[in-house]
């Protein structure tokens, strides 16, 4: 009963005493964002950044390489256990606000030339609270928290980027693979004109300048094969090494052309960006958290109170130990008096580091909307380049139609020949890249709206 009597006892001080907390309580930074993102488009309350990435990538394969990054990529594993030993630390600095108990035992025997001449048994219960009065302790929890919710924000941007370099690499590893393919194409193309021009020599038609022009030609087109196959098997390695893979000798793909194309953008409010991208939320974090140590920082320079209440049973021996026992209760003030300024020193470094927090912070915003209006220029633009590139890919290959028919019936030479399959091959090449490139200005509109957030 004494026992239950000193706890409620110590529990009604808990709640009795009035705490305040000083210092400035942190609000949102007040920053100008554009009415519009971009002068493209208006802005609706829809947002490219509402599609998960397997509704933006209709790639079954692709999709299926993402799920597998998502879940073995060793960055992500790594941000998983940082988020895990952040809400651990979390809890410790929440610790503090409740009282603390201890329960102590001890045996003593003292004994003199083989006699045991003092016993003591001690059984004892220890209760203990800083009180909080100036916010001291919860400053420190704030800060906790910010941190916390910080690497939250850091696992979501790996994520995040994870899924954009997976998309990435994935096209530009069938961007390589077409590319070979247009080589090949093109190599056995020219072979046969090797093989016509050879002809035409033997039999008197042309000059064996032709011939040897057309053998030139085709040289050059092989040479270019070793290097894109490189680059097929770079590609390849780099897409396993995302997922958690050791290299791979196949990794099977979609045709570049099979890809979903984006036809229209809807962007959202320019405020969704302050919502969605997790680099805009860490800074946030981070300027929260310097904000608390700026408060935990103040309280320092005031004095702290601890309460402590024991609660005790002290005998010679085991049977009589709970027939003694022994309460205590004591309160304890401790106030800085002097530190050489060091505590003051301490808290204009925190409101320093508190005035870089705001810094970083804008300047994260303000290079959040140059990225994305820089995404949908590029958005645009790559579809009006690819657009051209596959008109001009139509005006080549019947540009070559032409010029074989005409070869043939001997009113062109062969070097207009030439000349006529370097364009098609320019111009396939040109429309692969173009192709590539609008592929790749979806994954880097997604990844500057904040895209993937949830996933």
């Amino acid at each position: 009963m004494k026992i239950r009597s000193l706890i409620l006892a110590f529990v009604a001080t808990v709640l009795c005493v009035s705490s305040c907390k000083v210092g400035k309580k942190y609000q949102s930074p007040d920053i100008d964002i554009p009415e519009n993102i971009s002068h493209f488009k208006e802005n609706d309350s829809l947002t490219i950044a509402d599609l998960e990435w397997y509704e933006l990538f209709n790639d079954t394969l692709l999709n299926s390489y993402i799920r597998l990054a998502l879940k073995n990529n060793q960055n992500v594993k790594i941000a998983a256990a940082r988020v895990r030993e952040s809400m651990a630390l979390k809890r410790i600095s929440e610790a503090p606000l409740m009282p603390s108990m201890d329960l102590f035992a001890e045996s003593n025997r003292e004994d003199v030339d083989g006699e045991t001449i003092d016993t003591e048994h001690i059984l004892r219960l220890e209760l203990s609270w800083e009180l909080d009065l100036w916010g001291n302790i919860r400053w420190g929890r704030e800060a906790s928290i910010a941190d916390y919710f910080k690497t939250l924000e850091a696992q979501r941007a790996i994520k995040m980027s994870l899924i954009s370099n997976v998309a990435q690499t994935y096209f530009e590893l069938i961007a390589v693979k077409r590319e070979l393919q247009i080589v090949q194409e093109t190599g056995r193309a020219r072979q046969e004109g090797v093989n016509i021009a050879e002809l035409r020599f033997k039999g008197g038609l042309t000059s064996e300048t032709s011939l040897r022009q057309a053998e030139v030609e085709y040289a050059k087109t092989m040479s270019l094969i070793p290097g894109l196959e490189r680059y097929i098997v770079l590609n390849r390695n780099k897409l396993a090494k995302l997922m958690g893979q050791m290299p791979q000798n196949v990794i099977e793909s979609q045709s570049l052309y099979y890809q979903q194309k984006i036809h229209s953008l809807p962007l959202g409010m320019p405020s969704d960006i302050l919502k969605r991208r997790p680099d805009i939320k860490q800074a946030e974090q981070s300027l929260i958290m310097a904000n608390a140590l700026v408060g935990e920082a103040f309280t320092d320079l005031f004095p702290r109170v601890t309460l402590t209440a024991k609660y005790g049973e002290e005998n010679e021996t085991f049977e009589d130990l709970l027939k003694s026992p022994y309460n205590y209760f004591a309160a304890s003030i401790l106030t800085p008096v002097f530190s050489a300024g060091a505590k003051r020193a301490r808290l204009k470094a925190k409101r320093e580091a508190l005035e870089q927090a705001f810094y970083e912070y804008e300047q994260v915003v303000i290079n959040a909307f140059h990225e994305t209006d820089n995404a949908i220029v590029s958005f645009y633009k790559a579809k009006e380049v690819r657009q051209q590139r596959d008109a001009l890919e139509n005006s080549a290959r019947n540009y070559l139609e032409l010029a074989n028919i005409q070869y043939i019936n001997g009113a062109i030479g062969y070097i207009d020949v030439l000349d006529a399959q370097r364009f098609l091959f320019d111009a396939e090449v040109s429309l692969n890249d173009a192709v590539l490139d609008e592929l790749l200005s979806y994954v880097y509109l997604y990844k500057t709206l904040g895209g993937g957030w949830n996933s």
